[in-house]
């Protein structure tokens, strides 16, 4: 596997760790109403969307490397 095969993966991957984290802060925080999981929740989500922001400029750069 390459490297950049690997870093993208890895980028999904955090971006779907990010998210499900982020809907279960969101959950609890319906559910027992803690300021806690509110912040954890928005925070995770609004770093899901940074690491879609990345790994979209990751692919553009990508596309110019022929080998890497």
């Amino acid at each position: 596997m390459s490297l950049k095969t690997f870093h993208i993966i890895f980028i999904t991957a955090s971006i779907i760790l990010c998210l499900g984290f982020g809907a279960w802060g969101l959950r609890a925080y319906g559910a027992y109403h803690h300021r806690t999981h509110l912040v954890m929740g928005v925070g995770s989500l609004l770093c899901a969307a940074a690491l879609i922001v990345y790994e979209r400029a990751v692919l553009r750069k990508f596309k110019q490397l022929r080998y890497v």
